[in-house]
């Protein structure tokens, strides 16, 4: 009799054992995906309105403007809440020498993993109803969003047809949500 019952407390202990080496695995993964500390953590990143682009790919500082008028906004939208209580501005902006760029204004929203900044035709939808909807459509990726705070510029190709697209969104690829987006309005 002593015997088996050793038998059987080993034969738990190694069950035990086993269950707690998976737990830790799977909570380490689970860890490592959705980064959760990213929640708490905030980059701020203010960068001035870029005057003119250099032409893509080419290396070195920006080309002095062209004379004439200024950046021209060519349409605008406030950023409102999704997944993420997000506000902030964003503009469409022709630059002096006819490249465009998307400028996020006073953003604030929270820090996440794998956030890209989107142009998208979909419509902005209230709360819960607008979370899932941008990536149904077309939508072309400006980048990862360089901070969750601040002003922030990013590059529109010359092949985009603004024309196609009538909303940003804020766009959490790892988990496939908003967390804010505004629709654009013509200035």
């Amino acid at each position: 009799m002593g015997t088996g019952t050793g038998s059987g407390r080993r034969r738990r202990r190694r069950l035990l054992t086993g269950v707690l080496i998976a737990a830790t695995l799977v909570l380490g993964l689970g860890l490592y995906w959705a980064e959760p500390w990213k929640l708490w953590q905030d980059s701020t990143v203010n960068e001035a309105l870029p005057s003119a682009s250099a032409a893509p790919g080419t290396p070195g500082p920006r080309t002095a403007p062209a004379p004439g008028p200024g950046p021209q906004t060519l349409a605008q939208g406030s950023l409102i809440s999704h997944e993420h209580g997000t506000t902030g501005t964003a503009k469409l902006i022709r630059l002096p020498d006819g490249s465009r760029t998307l400028r996020l204004e006073n953003l604030d929203t929270s820090s996440g993993p794998d956030l890209r900044v989107w142009l998208t035709d979909a419509p902005v939808k209230e709360g819960a109803d607008g979370w899932f909807v941008f990536d149904d459509g077309k939508h072309v990726s400006l980048g990862k969003l360089k901070g969750n705070k601040g002003d922030q510029n990013y590059e529109i190709p010359a092949e985009v047809n603004l024309a196609d697209y009538s909303s940003v969104t804020i766009w959490c690829d790892r988990f496939n949500v908003s967390f804010g987006a505004a629709a654009l309005r013509a200035a």
